[in-house]
């Protein structure tokens, strides 16, 4: 929190307003409120503590940012170390970026997903390690700031440049490596896992499109309005993801995620639906009145507004049951099981067949290990003989 208010207040004495990593911050301070959360929690998880230092080593890279750039631009030798201070956001990538990948290595559980990945683990830390290094002592001005690195070593770029140019594409491939042993340990997982893994992918589902729409735009179309939405959703989707974690590992509201997926199908479907119905209509409407008339008409407007009013609930209900047929079959064959039992129901009255049936529907639905059927039986006529 100090880190915070300082860097805050050497922001407004620098007037850079949007701060140049103002949506980093952002996404990575959730890593250290949900970090918080977690190690005083479940003290015993080492993603807690992985998350409490990759929030704290974005807050000191936002105040060393803001630091620097006061004492060497904005009031040049007000402040003492300004180099040093900038040349120290070095450290903070270094340790915040590998922690948040090794994080997905330990998710949800705190250790590997077996014995046999402790090579990797140990390997991924070396390469790590060495990268960092070379970093540090790469020549070159620093991040944000118009000043040379003071621990750059020009004689040495060469050999900088070659070893990074190797070991660059072992970090992807080590990244790469991490986020499947997400998928491994999905496809093992049972029960209560299996559910805090939901959480992860479902954000993931989210952040693998954002940012393949960001590098097309990026490279090819440069829209404005879809870099500002990117701009807007892409901090969005990076606080989801520790949310997320911070809803896995601590179990709170667990189960919800079914539903929440489940919504999402339906209603995402749903809009994206409506909104093609919608242009198409206003386009055909439009179209029409103009051979027709001569001119445009704002009542394609009002009749498409209309038209998709008419048809929510249709779509809705539809789109519903094919997402319950399509993802949900157990769900499905549930419901409809039950539907067909309860018009049984009114009809049936023989009481060994309806019993037979009733521990037919239980075991379809439920699948226990074990059914039975035990009725209470009817003294009430004994009774009425005895009082007689």
């Amino acid at each position: 929190m100090l880190l915070g208010v300082l860097g805050s207040l050497l922001l407004l004495l620098n007037d850079r307003f949007p701060p140049p990593s103002g949506d980093i911050l952002l996404a990575f301070v959730s890593f250290l409120i949900v970090g918080v959360l977690i190690a005083s929690h479940r003290p015993e998880n080492p993603i807690g503590w992985m998350f409490c230092i990759i929030g704290l080593a974005s807050v000191w890279e936002f105040f060393a940012n803001e630091y620097a750039f006061y004492a060497l631009v904005t009031q040049p030798s007000a402040l003492p170390g300004g180099v040093w201070m900038g040349w120290s956001r070095f450290w903070t990538a270094a340790i915040a970026w590998p922690l948040m990948f090794f994080s997905l290595l330990l998710f949800p559980t705190g250790r590997l997903p077996s014995p046999r990945w402790r090579p990797f683990a140990w390997f991924a830390v070396a390469v790590f390690v060495l990268l960092d290094v070379l970093a540090v002592f790469e020549p070159g001005q620093l991040p944000d700031i118009p000043v040379p690195n003071p621990t750059g070593v020009e004689r040495a770029d060469g050999i900088i440049k070659s070893s990074q140019n190797i070991l660059i594409p072992l970090t992807v491939g080590i990244v790469l490596t991490m986020a499947a042993s997400v998928i491994v340990r999905f496809r093992r997982a049972r029960g209560e896992e299996r559910q805090q893994m939901k959480w992860l992918a479902y954000t993931a589902v989210f952040l693998g499109p954002l940012l393949r729409v960001s590098v097309l735009n990026f490279q090819v179309l440069h829209n404005r309005v879809i870099e500002f939405a990117v701009g807007i959703l892409g901090p969005v989707a990076i606080v989801a993801i520790p949310a997320a974690v911070g809803v896995a590992i601590l179990r709170y509201r667990l189960y919800e995620i079914d539903l929440l997926i489940n919504r999402t199908l339906v209603y995402g479907s749903l809009t994206a639906t409506l909104v093609a119905l919608y242009f198409g209509t206003v386009v055909l409407l439009q179209w029409l009145f103009v051979a027709l008339t001569g001119q445009q008409s704002t009542l394609a407007v009002v009749a498409s507004t209309l038209l998709i009013a008419a048809l929510f609930n249709p779509l809705h209900h539809r789109i519903q049951s094919f997402i319950d047929r399509r993802f949900y079959r157990s769900k499905y064959d549930a419901r409809k099981t039950l539907e067909a039992f309860s018009a049984k129901l009114r009809d049936e009255t023989d009481l060994e067949a309806l019993s037979a049936e009733l521990a037919g529907v239980v075991r379809e639905t439920m699948q226990p290990a074990h059914v039975s059927i035990w009725l209470r039986p009817d003294e009430a006529p004994r009774r009425d003989a005895q009082a007689l």
